[in-house]
């Protein structure tokens, strides 16, 4: 997708949030690749960018700048945002379900009521990030940090926690919940 077609469907995107969804219309990028949009081979430069809704779905924003994006109820299940910078992004009810989001950088970000349902995050950094109410069944938090994240004690379903990193607040977390006794060697507090 070239940088004049992306540019006209954020514009309606946003003119489509703005008006209450009377006019413009939704960005749909589907299927759309955007990870080499920059002429010197970085991911796509959205920072900032108001994504409000959008549906994202398989994706490839591999490397994509997103930086202070507005993702909030984006659909980007199946989306491949592997190494992607979400510093404090909004993607509060966004649908990540089996996204790719393998050393990204979610510091700081929104993930609020998010559905990561099978998510990969591996050695994502999601250090000071918001996982409230957030959806984590199935998902691989493996070499995460997490340092002074904050989320509920609800990973009973998460699939790997090896070589996550937490803040030392969530050392009774670990102690007290049997399912993740095994993991207590491998998990390292700061």
């Amino acid at each position: 997708m070239n940088a004049d077609k992306l540019k006209k469907i954020l514009a309606d995107h946003k003119l489509w949030v703005e008006s209450d969804y009377q006019s413009g219309k939704r960005a749909n990028l589907c299927n759309a690749v955007l990870s080499r949009s920059d002429p010197e081979g970085r991911g796509a430069a959205l920072r900032g960018a108001d994504l409000n809704g959008a549906n994202l779905t398989y994706a490839n924003l591999n490397g994509a700048d997103l930086r202070d994006a507005d993702l909030s109820r984006a659909v980007l299940s199946r989306s491949d945002l592997h190494g992607a910078d979400l510093r404090g992004a909004h993607l509060s009810r966004a649908n990540l379900r089996n996204a790719d989001l393998r050393c990204a950088n979610l510091n700081g970000a929104h993930l609020n009521s998010a559905n990561l349902r099978g998510a990969l995050l591996s050695y994502a950094f999601l250090s000071r990030a918001n996982l409230t109410r957030a959806i984590l069944h199935g998902a691989d938090l493996s070499g995460a940090d997490l340092t002074g994240a904050h989320f509920e004690l609800e990973f009973k379903s998460v699939r790997y926690f090896s070589d996550a990193i937490f803040s030392e607040a969530a050392i009774p977390w670990v102690i007290l919940n049997p399912q993740w006794s095994e993991y207590a060697d491998s998990v390292k507090f700061v």
